[in-house]
């Protein structure tokens, strides 16, 4: 096998990985209604963020915590998945991973909603005092 080889090898890899990647994003956007209900709220913030013109430094805050909440959210999601397949009965180890993920989930938004505040309430001031 020749670097070319390797290289056209390493591609396939990459395009099966973005693939499975793609799949589960879609699996979480048609089964979780949290996930959904996120993605609006981030919409939500990029229009306001682009309506109120929020700083370069503004958006990384934004982009980093949303980003944090859809991750935590989809690890949530793969674990209820998994902990559901592995028994049906209630298991009390199960019970405990899951509500560990769940509040994963809760401290990566309550830290959103604090970056949010500090982004925003600047930014809407700023536009109140420019618009008078």
């Amino acid at each position: 096998m020749n670097i070319t080889d390797n290289r056209i090898s390493g591609i396939k890899r990459f395009g099966k990985a973005v693939r499975y990647a793609l799949d589960g994003l879609f699996y979480l956007l048609h089964s979780e209604k949290n996930i959904r209900i996120q993605m609006v709220i981030l919409m939500i913030a990029i229009l306001a963020g682009i309506f109120l013109k929020i700083s370069n430094s503004g958006w990384i805050a934004v982009c980093l915590s949303a980003g944090l909440v859809l991750a935590a959210e989809s690890i949530n999601t793969a674990i209820e998945r998994l902990s559901d397949s592995v028994s049906t009965e209630y298991n009390e180890k199960i019970k405990r991973a899951k509500d560990v993920a769940a509040a994963g989930v809760m401290i990566t938004a309550a830290v959103s909603i604090v970056v949010g505040l500090l982004v925003f309430i600047p930014a809407i001031l700023k536009f109140e005092s420019d618009d008078c």
